[in-house]
């Protein structure tokens, strides 16, 4: 049977908009098809479908098991019905195939098989949407804010596929004006009966990881590691970050000159604050690190409570250690895997004229106490 010029334009248009195999439409519609046949013959029939796809060519066969008896008479020959029927040689348990091309069948099946085929093609798309991003879990993506549905914004990562970003995945206060391009991390896809549900965020760690990746050549290189991430998306995160050559300072490196680096970073997070320091495998000089900007007088292990560390500050220091609302010293905390407990160390006085003078006093009367006679 020839489907024509027109099928075979049809084919090529849904291969390009849907982006499928012209393997995988034609595996659609020869399912299609044979449901169709079947509906069309309004029997119990096998049916073997074959479409070329370049010709635009469809054979149909109907299938016959050789049995002993006959029970589906519809699918089944004895050996005697298929040597009638012109197949010779057969055994029990061979098949028999017979060409069919009844009339108007190819009216027929384009009607009944059209919600099958469109029900094909919606689930082979569907899968190679999932197959294409289930890979890539944990990756930077680039999409485009779409529109906003409730607490969720739709952002449009290719042509034909649409990604959610969550209430709880967004940056808070972060306005999402629909056009804007901007980077995502991939957090989740999974399959739904509506089709693959793609979860995105703007708050994940790896996210921060990934643009440091982007920007910083020698994280990529893998000369400078990232050793322990925070956030607390939209103000502030804390970096750690190690060198595998002595020539290289990983701080500066994801620095950049004047800044240029993390400032880009920073840009693309809504201006969030990224310290980065030092890694170390001492907790004390860790834990020291990770307080920058603040200045650490001294740290000692407090003895009654495991991975805790008590630090010392000077009073000018104190609210940089802290930080607002207490920011500072919770990513420090979080960065390291240590508890740290703040405390402001007394300065050292130097001794004033009074004091020497007490001491002369103090000194000079236990002289005369000592020169007193005893009895």
């Amino acid at each position: 049977m020839q489907l024509g010029k027109d099928f075979i334009k049809a084919l090529k248009q849904i291969e390009v908009e849907k982006g499928l195999p012209v393997e995988i439409i034609a595996s659609s519609l020869e399912a299609a098809m044979v449901s169709a046949y079947k509906k069309y013959k309004n029997g119990n029939q096998e049916v073997n479908v074959h479409l070329s796809p370049g010709s635009g060519e469809i054979s149909l066969a109907e299938k016959y098991l050789i049995v002993e008896a006959v029970e589906n008479p519809d699918a089944e020959w004895t050996i005697d019905e298929a040597k009638s029927n012109g197949h010779d040689g057969l055994e029990i348990g061979d098949y028999a195939y017979v060409e069919v091309n009844p009339e108007n069948f190819g009216r027929i099946a384009a009607q009944t098989a059209r919600q099958v085929i469109i029900q094909r093609l919606k689930d082979a798309e569907r899968q190679i949407i999932f197959n294409e991003f289930a890979d890539h879990i944990g990756d930077l993506v680039t999409g485009t804010i779409f529109k906003a549905e409730g607490d969720q914004i739709l952002v449009r990562v290719n042509d034909r596929t649409d990604a959610l970003l969550p209430k709880e995945e967004r940056i808070s206060g972060e306005a999402c004006p629909p056009g804007e391009r901007r980077k995502f991390l991939l957090l989740d896809v999974r399959k739904t009966t509506r089709g693959p549900r793609i979860v995105v965020s703007r708050t994940h760690p790896g996210l921060l990881k990934k643009l440091m990746e982007l920007e910083v050549p020698e994280i990529a290189e893998g000369t400078v590691e990232i050793r322990s991430i925070v956030r607390e998306a939209g103000t502030r995160a804390k970096i750690a970050v190690a060198s595998l050559d002595a020539n290289v300072d990983p701080v500066g490196a994801c620095v950049g000159t004047a800044g240029a680096r993390i400032k880009s970073i920073s840009e693309e997070l809504g201006g969030e604050r990224i310290d980065v320091i030092v890694w170390n495998g001492d907790p004390m000089q860790f834990v020291r690190n990770a307080l920058s900007p603040a200045k650490v007088a001294k740290i000692e292990p407090v003895l009654e409570q495991e991975h805790s560390l008590r630090v010392y500050v000077r009073q000018d220091q104190l609210s940089l250690a802290i930080g607002k609302a207490g920011q500072n010293v919770r990513l420090a905390a979080r960065l390291t895997g240590w508890k740290i407990d703040i405390k402001v160390i007394e300065p050292e006085r130097l001794p004033t004229m009074q004091d020497l003078f007490e001491d002369i006093i103090k000194v000079s009367g236990e002289s005369l106490w000592e020169d007193l006679p005893k009895n």
